[in-house]
């Protein structure tokens, strides 16, 4: 089930790898970078190979075989090979959908008109040496991606998980919207206590009000009381 391995650094043995067989079946991406390769002929079957990483070894032909043993090559990389002339990579053309080829540091690119003349051999090309027929760099090609129908399956997997975010707030939005929250509820009940204050100031204020009211009234009494009782004292006299 292994899609992806990586031997770079490793020793090859007469062009041969130990190990590597037919058996990666689902293997989509295989890196042998400067394992002493001096051809591709010992290559195992790999039906489902998109992405073969050749760089710095030692060949310098023999690639009719690719078709036959990985037939859906989309990536192909023989950058520091012993390439120097445009009949070797003339089998590429029966790699239907390759689409981006390296042959950086070969031979082969100090030729008058490389570019052009490679395009013409293989139209399928999309880019050559990390860039398209009109000098356009092709996306992430330091990384050499090569997503192009690589895996679909871990595609949707990314959409499902995109979509899963979209409807999950962010943590920090969270915290955001807690915040908001706090300090809503706080001049909530600020406002109340606010109200609350002004309600005890009002009635302070009537029983202010009455207090003078009644005082008002009990001294209006005395007076009258008083005056009841000097109009008695007169009568007397």
């Amino acid at each position: 089930k292994v899609k992806e391995l990586v031997l770079d650094n490793c020793r090859s043995n007469e062009g041969k790898i130990e190990g590597l067989t037919d058996e990666f079946e689902e293997l989509e991406f295989l890196s042998t970078i400067n394992v002493g390769l001096t051809t591709v002929a010992h290559l195992p079957k790999l039906n489902k190979l998109k992405k073969l990483e050749l760089s710095d070894n030692r060949i310098s032909g023999g690639l009719e075989v690719l078709a036959e043993k990985c037939p859906n090559l989309t990536h192909l990389n023989l950058s520091g090979n012993k390439i120097k002339d445009l009949s070797t990579i003339g089998p590429l053309k029966e790699l239907g959908i390759l689409k981006s080829l390296d042959l950086f540091n070969c031979e082969v690119t100090n030729l008058n008109e490389y570019r052009d003349n490679v395009f013409k051999l293989l139209p399928q090309l999309t880019y050559l040496d990390g860039y398209d027929k009109d000098d356009k760099e092709a996306p992430d090609s330091d990384a050499e991606v090569y997503a192009e129908g690589l895996d679909d399956d871990e595609d949707d997997e990314d959409d499902v998980d995109e979509e899963d975010y979209d409807e999950d707030a962010a943590p920090g939005d969270e915290e955001e919207e807690e915040g908001e929250e706090d300090e809503e509820e706080n001049e909530e009940e600020e406002e109340e206590d606010l109200s609350g204050e002004e309600e005890e100031e009002e009635d302070l204020n009537d029983r202010e009000v009455d207090d003078e009211d009644d005082e008002e009234e009990e001294r209006g009494q005395k007076r009258k009381r008083e005056l009841d009782e000097e109009g008695e004292e007169d009568e007397d006299d």
